[in-house]
């Protein structure tokens, strides 16, 4: 889910009578990328095939349909086997090129999209991707059987028509800048997959799909293996050279990310991909890693880092007081957290748009402070007078300072310590659990809890398995949670799953917060219907203001590179990296054999 601002098909695009078709898009800019390029910049195009890729996964799985709200899908499944209209780049902000559609082509009042797709496409099962599959594919996504988020995602796509066999238009209720990006980021399956069964039902029945990957053998819940299809229709395109390059790729599974750990440093899988700061530090030691045995880096990346934190549910009464949510938040040290517990590894999210131009930062002015002017009587007056900052303990600051404010505000709020406990003036006292799928963060919550502790509060955690975990996410059914909130570099329609009021109370969306703020709601539509990059980022600002200054999470860290280790002399690896990219996709996509190498 992606990015967005006013769109140029390619320099040569004159927005006067019909736009030409052309096989790349993007927004804001011209693609990187020109007609009949080679191959993308951060492969291999020489890399041999062959071999096998082992990885991990935590928890379980029970299905092979991602794309539905209920059960837990296999990973891998996208992009190995599902496969999109046109394919992001990873060096540029948002670019995408022909994939399934050889071109696409823009109307001139914006109001549609029309991909025509390639002669060769075809499914696994031998079968053409037709017209017909696009259309069934959104149609089966937007329904009640798919998974909501789809239906705020694509909420603009109006309809899509088949124009004839290998045509096809996407039809806009509006003009959305985004949109026909978001069109071309589709995935497509065969008709033939789901047949006569409602959606929502096809679970264990193998993608028909387009993607280089077949699904050879899989024990469920406990791995998955697939294999690379030989007669992938895709292997010669350019968008696809130097990449896939793995014979087989197999994902395991373990019950939690302790015992996942101990697999890798035995040997039981290739690569790992550590969030823990803690292991990080202390557990990849040992003759393995120095003998070089195993390789222990860091991989910059340019991501937008967005926000993570602990969310409060606002649908729970105790958390609808503004001034209850900012002294919960003053409760948490960073400091000494980072210092004691995380090995001085992170920066504090400071914006739910954190490490990107897209952050807020001083007092709104110009174009932002003419944005937030019409709505300064529904907006509290420190939006316009005081810079919103995380709690912090950073001299002259310090924990009990923050305690003492943090008391102050609960006392405006009615919650007051006696009997031994905070009670509110019914005498309920003050109690909330947070739920937690990685037992890891137990250790990172336990300060936090004895912090509000000293307040009179009493938090009680637990750390839940991987199926009960998305559950209760999904009918948010949790005081706290844990909620990380990665952002593209340019969002768009995304932030309706995230922040809009329709679907604070949908099944399944990401608006864990419960978030129902008119204001909000107009500067998400701001953001999304910007017609240019500029309009853009002084949405955003605004957006990232409101939402900073209404507490709606404790802030916690990110971090500017990814922490990866590897088994040495398995693989072999491009020598450029990307800018924007998760680090197993990349290994993925565009590692090889070192094995298949030397054959």
């Amino acid at each position: 889910m992606r990015q967005f601002f006013a769109l140029l098909f390619a320099a040569s695009i004159v927005y006067s009578g019909q736009l030409p078709a052309a096989s790349s898009q993007a927004m804001g800019y011209t693609p990187k990328y020109l007609d009949g390029f080679s191959h993308f910049d951060y492969v291999n195009p020489d890399a041999p095939k062959g071999g096998e890729l082992v990885l991990s996964s935590v928890g379980s799985f029970d299905s092979f349909n991602p794309y539905i709200l209920k059960g837990i899908a296999a990973e891998g499944l996208s992009p190995l086997m599902f496969e999109t209209l046109m394919v992001s780049s990873m060096d540029e902000p948002f670019s995408q090129y022909g994939l399934l559609a050889e071109d696409a082509t823009l109307a001139a009042d914006k109001l549609s999209v029309t991909f025509r797709l390639r002669k060769n496409a075809r499914f696994n099962d031998g079968s053409a991707v037709l017209a017909d599959d696009v259309k069934f594919s959104f149609d089966s996504l937007i329904s009640d059987k798919g998974h909501p988020q789809y239906r705020f995602y694509y909420g603009d796509i109006q309809r899509v028509v088949v124009v004839d066999e290998r045509t096809v238009r996407f039809e806009f209720s509006r003009q959305n800048p985004e949109l026909h990006l978001l069109a071309g980021q589709i995935p497509i399956f065969s008709r033939n997959w789901v047949g006569e069964k409602p959606f929502d039902k096809v679970a264990m029945e193998q993608p028909i799909a387009s993607g280089p990957y077949l699904i050879e053998k899989y024990d469920l819940g406990k791995n998955i293996t697939y294999r690379l299809n030989p007669h992938y229709w895709g292997s010669d395109l350019n968008v696809r050279r130097g990449m896939f390059n793995f014979e087989r790729i197999t994902y395991k599974y373990y019950r939690d990310f302790t015992v996942a750990l101990e697999a890798f440093k035995a040997g039981e899988f290739a690569f790992n991909h550590e969030y823990n700061s803690k292991k990080w530090a202390r557990d990849y030691n040992g003759p393995k890693f120095r003998d070089g045995r195993i390789t222990k880096t860091l991989l910059k990346h340019s991501n937008n880092a967005g926000m993570q934190g602990f969310v409060f549910n606002l649908r729970r009464e105790k958390f609808q007081d503004k001034r209850v949510r900012r002294a919960i938040t003053l409760a948490l040290d960073f400091e000494w957290s980072n210092r004691q517990l995380f090995y001085n590894q992170y920066e504090q999210c400071y914006s739910y748009f954190s490490n990107s131009e897209l952050a807020a930062r001083g007092l709104p002015e110009g174009d932002e402070l003419a944005l937030l002017q019409p709505y300064r009587s529904q907006l509290p007056p420190e939006i316009f007078t005081q810079i919103w900052r995380p709690a912090t303990t950073a001299t002259p600051s310090s924990l009990r300072q923050n305690l003492r404010q943090a008391k102050t505000l609960l006392k405006d709020a009615g919650w007051e310590y006696r009997d031994g406990t905070l009670r509110n003036e019914r005498g309920d006292p003050f109690r909330f659990d947070v739920v937690l799928s990685q037992k890891g963060f137990e250790r990172i919550i336990a300060p936090f809890a004895r912090n509000l502790g000293k307040l009179g509060i009493e938090v009680e955690y637990r750390t839940v398995d991987t199926a009960l975990y998305k559950r209760r996410l999904d009918e948010f059914d949790f005081d706290m949670v844990v909620g990380a909130f990665g952002q593209s570099q340019s969002p768009g329609n995304e932030l309706k799953g995230l922040f809009h009021s329709s679907s604070a109370d949908q099944t399944g969306t990401r608006n864990l917060f419960g978030i129902k703020d008119p204001v909000v709601d107009a500067l998400v539509d701001r953001v999304i219907y910007a017609k240019n990059r500029d309009e853009l980022i002084t949405a955003t600002h605004a957006l990232d203001r409101v939402l900073l200054h209404g507490e709606y999470l404790v802030p916690h860290w990110f971090i500017g590179s990814h922490r990866v280790a590897y088994w040495s002399g398995r693989f072999d690896q491009p020598e450029t990296l990307p800018l924007y990219y998760d680090a197993t996709s990349w290994v993925v996509t565009t590692w090889w054999s070192e094995i298949a190498g030397n054959h």
